[in-house]
């Protein structure tokens, strides 16, 4: 794919690409020997999240005692602060994932807490081949939307990740059985629409057709924290966001997410993220990533890269 005047990659899957956006999808083809056969490293992850499913051949992600291997039906999902670490696993001709790069929306924390981690990295395994189909078709639904060119692509893109995430929530082992009722996902998004706004508990519950106090039980009872804490721990994950994304002054910030007092803003900002929004901004400006490349000759010299 050409690149643009500015010299900008256009293709995510070679170097150079800056995944500044809030979705991209695409698959991966890797052939043993083939221009894309190389370990993906990128020590201090990305600024967004990144889920894979694998659909053919074999994986590998970290080495030694934490490596995972990924079989078709395999999911994966990177946190921003993961370690990036994988490629084709040794002794497989080839591994076919499908990806997607992603800036989550603030109300999705829930549903981006998978508990079978290594390395910070979530693991699903789906148990059949209908689920396979379905998640597979889901990935194509959501890269086939993102490439259609429409004005509403990336919208209409995103709307379907968040099926995707909602699925996966849903067959991890230990949700399964406890879906999370409508209604406090209705919740969850109103607050999240209002994050600069104090909490009316009774608009709320009106809004969602409960009485206030069968809203707070049901609330703190499937979301394992109060509607306040919820709230603030979807402002610090907005406020990062932001930070890591944007240049905006921290002032502004700190009013977007609902602090019109940008020192305790910092102050809370701090205690919750274990640095300053400055200092968080500062460390979240990472150098280019590398990964080995090996050569036609068997040089293994590293290159950097930017490609999932």
């Amino acid at each position: 794919m050409r690149q643009q005047e500015t010299g900008q990659q256009l293709n995510p899957l070679l170097p150079g690409y800056s995944f500044n956006v809030y979705l991209v999808a695409g698959t991966t083809p890797i052939i043993e020997n083939g221009p894309l056969d190389f370990f993906i490293d990128r020590k201090k992850g990305m600024s967004g999240f990144i889920i894979n499913m694998t659909v053919k051949g074999r994986g590998k992600v970290f080495d030694g005692d934490d490596a995972i291997y990924c079989n078709p039906g395999d999911l994966l999902l990177f946190p921003p602060d993961a370690t990036h670490f994988y490629g084709r696993a040794p002794g497989s001709p080839d591994w076919y994932h499908r990806w997607i790069y992603f800036r989550p929306r603030a109300y999705w924390s829930h549903w981006l807490e998978w508990r079978n981690q290594v390395n910070k990295v979530g693991r699903l395994t789906l148990p059949d081949k209908e689920l396979i189909n379905e998640f597979d078709e889901l990935f194509q639904q959501i890269e086939q939307t993102y490439k259609s060119g429409r004005r509403s692509s990336e919208e209409l893109a995103i709307n379907l990740l968040e099926r995707l995430l909602i699925r996966c929530f849903e067959e991890t082992p230990e949700h399964r059985e406890t879906p999370i009722d409508q209604r406090i996902t209705e919740a969850c998004q109103y607050l999240s629409r209002n994050l600069a706004e104090e909490v009316n508990l009774e608009k709320m519950a009106r809004h969602v057709c409960l009485s206030p106090s069968r809203l707070a039980h049901l609330f703190r009872e499937q979301m394992g924290v109060n509607i306040v804490r919820w709230r603030e721990d979807q402002r610090m994950i907005l406020a990062k966001h932001l930070l890591q994304s944007t240049r905006s002054p921290i002032a502004k910030i700190a009013s977007l997410v609902g602090y019109d007092d940008q020192m305790y803003f910092s102050r809370v900002f701090r205690k919750r993220v274990g640095a300053s929004p400055s200092e968080f901004r500062k460390n979240s400006e990472a150098p280019p990533a590398f990964c080995e490349v090996p050569s036609a000759g068997g040089d293994d010299r590293p290159s950097s890269v930017s490609e999932s």
